[in-house]
């Protein structure tokens, strides 16, 4: 499995929102990338759904509240993220 990475959908973006895109998207895939690490090293046979879920919550939990708060991702991304945890597959 390679690292994971939030990508946002620059569609309906103003320009302020465009210009902070990057730097959001860096510190989102920094959150999930280290969630997925906790993950990978606590997984005890849990099953997808369990995984996936704990992925959101412990990446939400590396976010400032705020942003957090406003995270939304596309959870067949992160459910994939979960098998690949599940299988063994390593990073």
């Amino acid at each position: 499995m390679s690292e994971p990475h939030v990508t946002l959908d620059p569609r309906g973006l103003d320009p302020v929102q465009q210009k902070l895109r990057g730097p959001l998207e860096e510190q989102l895939t920094s959150a999930l990338q280290a969630a997925t690490g906790r993950v990978r090293a606590d997984y005890a046979g849990e099953p997808v759904e369990q995984v996936c879920q704990r992925l959101l919550d412990e990446t939400r939990a590396g976010l400032h509240p705020d942003i957090a708060a406003g995270f939304n991702p596309d959870m067949d991304e992160f459910c994939r993220v979960a098998v690949a945890i599940v299988r063994g597959d390593e990073g």
